[in-house]
């Protein structure tokens, strides 16, 4: 796992859970310290040892630059969380969009629809709105503070083949956007999002990409109406799913992933993988 900071991730919880499950006892998945400037440089360095590297933040833009190949959701997204070393070089994924689209329909139990809601409009919501496209989704409506800051998430949506549409936060109608919408993804703070939960809480599938602390608001508010509630916790967990598989070459252990998580966590959510 590269990023700046690491020493919070639960990534290793997952990948040595998984490579135990597979009978993979000579594989280990570190943390490393690495922001965006230095993550070429350490990757050129690695030996053929190296099977595959996990990428946060700050270095998702630079692995995707980095990469010799690029899946077309990579580059719809404009980042990269996962770097596979390959015969033709390093190729780069976004298993994020599996995060969001497995916790929307596995936790949030998202089962078809037309528009979405995001709010924010950063590296997650990006991610988003290229899973939205796989979900089906055909339109987004981002919900931002200053809709000038939407551009890359815009053009990730033009990338994956969805319309979207950019809404200033002020003056917003949260209770139609949210009624309007077939599902509902929030990346902002809990804080931020408080004084509109209520009304928020009329989307009939909510994934709040905040997990710690738990709940959340919105998590309240959206279970107090009876709506499905897929976490941040969720996309974790269903990202990894295609990280093991791509650094293994076998299909991930599920149960196993999912029962470490959980163990790890309190055992605070479900994680529903089906």
């Amino acid at each position: 796992m590269l990023g700046k900071p690491v020493a919070h991730s639960l990534s290793p919880v997952l990948h040595r859970a998984a490579y135990a499950a597979l009978g993979l006892d000579g594989w280990t998945y570190e943390r490393i310290e690495v922001d965006a400037e230095g993550l070429p440089g350490f990757v050129r360095g690695l030996g053929p040892e190296w099977a595959g590297l996990s990428v946060t933040m700050p270095g998702k833009r630079a692995a995707l630059d980095f990469a010799a190949r690029a899946t077309g959701r990579a580059v719809a997204a404009g980042a990269a969380n996962t770097l596979v070393r390959t015969a033709d070089g390093w190729l780069a994924d976004c298993t994020d969009v599996d995060g969001v689209a497995g916790a929307l329909r596995c936790a949030g139990g998202f089962t078809g629809g037309d528009t979405g809601l995001v709010l924010g409009a950063g590296g997650t919501a990006a991610a988003t709105v290229v899973a939205f496209a796989e979900l089906g989704v055909r339109r987004a409506v981002l919900v931002v503070r200053d809709p000038a800051r939407a551009g890359e998430t815009v053009v990730a949506a033009a990338r994956a083949g969805i319309e979207a549409d950019v809404r200033g936060w002020a003056g917003a109608d949260f209770g139609k956007l949210a009624a309007d919408s077939a599902l509902l993804v929030s990346t902002v703070p809990p804080a931020a999002v408080a004084e509109h939960a209520a009304a928020l809480a009329a989307a009939p599938c909510v994934l709040d990409v905040i997990y710690h602390p738990w709940p959340t608001p919105l998590a309240e508010a959206a279970a107090a109406r009876g709506a499905q509630v897929a976490t941040g916790l969720d996309m974790l967990l269903h990202q990894a799913f295609g990280q093991v598989e791509h650094f293994t070459g076998r299909p991930a252990p599920r149960e196993a992933m999912r029962t470490a998580l959980r163990e790890a966590t309190g055992s605070v959510l479900p994680l529903p993988i089906r």
